[in-house]
């Protein structure tokens, strides 16, 4: 069993609700040859710097994420899609730790799949920013402003992509053009939506 690391430990401590359900799937990625992080405020479990998984927890579930997930077989079943727009990443929730110990053998079929996918070096595709839905209020900014379509065109694929699916989200289009002019400055810059 590899070691924990003591950055993450907070994350465990601070976890009320899901805090058996969380402990054991730590002790589940730790009995693989992942190293614990912390990443983005969760434990992230890594082979040579590249994520393999984390765990999440959320109001109504708790759960192990796999990044490359879309590669994985899913003999299974279990993998789950967040959102239409998540292209790569798969959860595997959780709501009892009773479910967990029942599912600990699978799950560790799928880290160890996981570690292969990366040793492989299998990538994902991603959809180019050009196959998204681009919103109206967003498309008549382009046509009219020259400078922003350039500025836009210069964003890293996964910036433009971050702004589309913003754009588009909404159902009203009054959001929609609030959102559109309020990122235009920040487009001119060459920054991206959380930059």
């Amino acid at each position: 069993m590899n070691p924990t690391n003591p950055k993450v430990n907070f994350y465990f401590e601070k976890n009320k609700k899901w805090r058996p359900e969380v402990e054991k799937l730590r002790s589940i990625a730790l009995d693989s040859p992942l190293t614990e992080e912390l990443k983005w405020g969760v434990p992230c479990y890594t082979l040579e710097n590249s994520n393999v998984l984390l765990i999440h927890d959320f109001k109504e579930y708790c759960a192990i994420l796999f990044p490359k997930g879309v590669l994985l077989k899913d003999l299974k079943g279990i993998l789950i899609q967040q959102t239409e727009n998540v292209q790569s990443a798969r959860q595997v929730r959780f709501t009892s730790l009773e479910q967990i110990e029942e599912m600990e053998p699978v799950l560790k079929v799928y880290i160890n799949e996981a570690i292969e996918v990366e040793r492989s070096g299998l990538k994902v595709e991603f959809k180019k920013p050009t196959e998204f839905k681009i919103a109206d209020e967003f498309k008549t900014k382009l046509d009219e402003n020259p400078a922003l379509k350039t500025a836009f065109e210069a964003l890293t694929p996964g910036r433009q992509r971050a702004y589309l699916l913003f754009f588009a989200a909404p159902k009203l289009a009054k959001t929609r053009e609030a959102r559109v002019e309020k990122s235009v400055p920040q487009i001119l810059m060459g920054k991206g939506l959380d930059d």
